[in-house]
């Protein structure tokens, strides 16, 4: 894990902790960091940055800028954004190319910006009267000797897309983290989070770009952020030591199936190609576009394209091998090396929980990370995966409340009609339009305070609408048509957690009088949520000497996806409409039948048939929870509805998996050693002190 940290100090006067906080500031280090700059502010890059992924300019010796990431900026590039920062514009900093945190010193000014996505957040806390930042919230939990916030997990299990519950706050008591789209700005010690973004009316939608035009704003985006990571150097990873001899041969085995099982990533750039529109955009861009990635001393290879073949799911058996053969198709280009990599049940979801690196904060992602932790073993040592692109493009349901405040009703005819026919030909089909048309006038006239005190109000009388589970298209749609929704998982809370996570509403909806647009509010909080999940999944699946890339979370990229007029995001197989105009004006246009198709059907039936093979150790996990002694919930109930889930009953698995990964966080959190931080005044202990989950703390 990588990660920068550093603090703002007072300026003059005893501090908030005591006289002798200045002198504990000088004393305290991070462990295994790099020093950029030194007092009085400090700035470290900890962790294994490359040298590439660490660049600063400085204008003079208060004035500097520091980039840590892939920024496809010019050196001179950076110097303009200096200078720019240095008068207070903050946007000449977000909008290069490539996924990067930039921090700018003025004197005694910080500057530190987040994302418009949240895949590299920025936390901070107060120490040592001043303010410590970092990306990351552990050091900075370890730093205050920090203990768990009860009320945050609680607020993550049940509105876990929803900021109104979940706040600034993070799973460490006194840790804050800045919304995406803001800075955090420090003064003398002092703190300010300001928002980069451009502001819009509330009152009137924003004037939005003809489809051509923003589709080609995508394509250009997107490829800048391929070609921000393909310009950047190549790196060869050395897994075997300093001599970096292959130990083989080995009988049945090439140098690909070596290299994996020795633990090292290849040479050069690769990606996932899973047969997926967004996988497969980006695995073509890459090898497509000017540079040779696999380019290393001077000789060409091509790019390793990853395919992921799961031979222990039988359920979705038809989408399964619809899906390799597209992947095969889309690696018959002659400028992708294909790469299957084959498994059994070993690799299915909750197959291998005892390991795994402890994570940031808690994620879905958990629980499958061994699995993807086999393909990602065949990849490069820069690689691209398609996270994020359903979220950026898709049209979020309830964008058609979006569609009826601005009056554009006869748009709303070819998205509910395509979900009429979603769910087959069922007899009810002709009332689907009515339906859905009526809970997006309901969405579109139901004030923002008034639907998130609905939610609250649900929460405590223990009211979900989808249960049972929403099976099919329709069903999701009626209940995404709202504010703000409990998650998967808040069924299995208990009355106590849920009646914290109300009054959390309940104060977030008196706050706030105007709360946007509903179809753009929760896009940004779904795409927010998986921005969030991305960043778990790299820490659990993290190979070393690699590097994975998503550029669907780019700012630039996000950016573009905005552009994109509600009236196309709401047209049935927009997504693959999109990226298929990418592709072409990269001048790919042979595309294979069923490109743009969706995945689900397989990745649920690997979740079941993972759950029925491990739900022995699962129930055993149970047996005596830290979330049951936290007061979250009842041991019993998750146990029985883990065994009811693995005999087939219909129950949300996207909420089983939301506990049993927060679970495997707090034991791995709590069997944890050692301290992010050395020095004469260290804290002598680590985040969550003595290894103790607090009980009861809501209150």
């Amino acid at each position: 894990m990588r990660w920068l940290v550093g603090w703002s100090s007072a300026t003059t006067g005893p501090s908030a902790t005591g006289p002798a906080a200045g002198a504990e500031a000088r004393s305290v280090l991070p462990v295994g960091a790099q020093l950029l700059w030194g007092d009085p502010d400090p700035l470290w890059a900890v962790g294994d940055w490359r040298p590439d992924e660490v660049r600063v300019v400085q204008a003079d010796p208060e004035t500097r800028l520091a980039v840590f990431g892939v920024c496809g900026a010019t050196d001179d590039q950076l110097r303009v954004g200096l200078f720019a920062a240095r008068g207070g514009a903050l946007r000449h900093l977000t909008a290069w190319p490539g996924s990067y945190t930039a921090v700018v010193q003025v004197g005694r000014r910080i500057t530190v910006t987040g994302d418009l996505a949240g895949a590299r957040p920025v936390f901070h806390t107060a120490w040592a009267g001043g303010t410590a930042y970092a990306t990351a919230a552990l050091p900075l939990a370890d730093l205050i000797e920090a203990g768990l916030d009860i009320g945050h997990l609680a607020a993550l299990l049940a509105c876990p897309d929803s900021p109104e519950a979940l706040g600034s706050g993070t799973p460490y008591e006194g840790v804050h983290r800045i919304p995406p789209g803001h800075a955090l700005v420090l003064r003398g010690g002092a703190r300010d989070i300001t928002s980069y973004e451009q502001t819009s009316s509330l009152a009137v939608a924003a004037p939005q770009l003809a489809p051509e035009q923003a589709v080609d704003g995508v394509r250009d985006a997107l490829v800048e952020a391929v070609r921000a990571r393909l310009a950047g150097l190549r790196h060869a990873p050395d897994p075997d030591g300093p001599d970096g001899l292959d130990p083989g041969p080995v009988p049945g085995m090439g140098p690909a199936e070596r290299r994996a099982a020795r633990g090292g990533p290849a040479p050069g750039v690769g990606a996932d190609l899973s047969g997926g529109s967004a996988s497969g955009t980006l695995a073509l861009l890459a090898a497509g576009l000017p540079g040779r990635p696999g380019r290393l001393g001077g000789q060409g290879e091509r790019l390793l394209a990853v395919t992921f073949n799961d031979r222990a799911t039988h359920g979705a058996q038809a989408y399964h091998d619809a899906e390799l053969e597209r992947a095969r198709s889309i690696a018959d280009d002659p400028r992708l090396h294909h790469v299957v990599v084959a498994a059994g049940e070993e690799a299915l979801p909750y197959a291998d929980l005892g390991g795994g690196a402890l994570t940031d904060e808690p994620g879905p992602s958990l629980t499958t990370a061994g699995r993807h932790r086999r393909r990602l073993l065949s990849g490069s040592a820069d690689h691209f995966v398609g996270h994020g692109a359903r979220q950026v493009l898709d049209a979020h349901p309830a964008r058609l409340a979006d569609l009826l405040m601005d009056r554009r009703r006869r748009h709303l005819l070819r998205p509910v009609t395509a979900l009429a026919k979603a769910d087959g030909p069922f007899a009810h089909s002709v009332l689907v339009p009515f339906t859905v048309y009526r809970a997006a006038r309901r969405l579109a006239r139901t004030p923002y305070p008034s639907g998130i005190a609905e939610t609250a109000r649900r929460l405590l009388e223990r009211e979900f609408a989808d249960e049972p589970p929403a099976d099919g298209a329709v069903d999701a749609s009626l209940a995404a048509l709202t504010w703000c929704r409990p998650g998967p998982a808040a069924r299995w809370l208990t009355g106590e957690a849920l009646a914290e996570v109300s009054v959390r509403l309940n104060e977030a909806a008196a706050r706030s009088s105007a709360g946007g647009r509903p179809g753009e509010r929760r896009a940004r909080a779904a795409l927010a949520r998986q921005a969030a999940d991305h960043r778990v999944f790299e820490q659990a699946a993290e190979v070393r000497n690699q590097r994975l890339h998503a550029p669907f979370l780019d700012n630039q990229v996000v950016l573009a996806c905005r552009a994109l007029p509600d009236t196309l995001r709401v047209q049935p197989g927009a997504r693959a409409a999109v990226l298929r105009s990418v592709l072409a004006g990269a001048g790919v246009r042979d595309l294979p039948p069923g490109w743009g198709a969706t995945s689900h059907p397989t990745h649920t039936a690997a979740v079941r048939a993972g759950l029925r093979g491990a739900v022995g150790d699962l129930v055993r996990l149970f047996d005596a929870p830290l979330l049951a002694d936290a007061g979250l919930i009842e041991a019993r109930v998750v146990r029985k509805a883990l065994r009811a889930a693995a005999e087939g009953a219909s129950l949300p698995l996207d909420g089983l998996a939301e506990l049993v990964s927060t679970e495997l966080w707090l034991r791995r959190l709590v069997a944890r050693r050692g301290t992010c931080w050395t020095g004469a005044e260290a804290p002598r202990q680590r985040a969550v002190a003595g290894g103790v989950v607090p009980r009861a703390r809501l209150a």
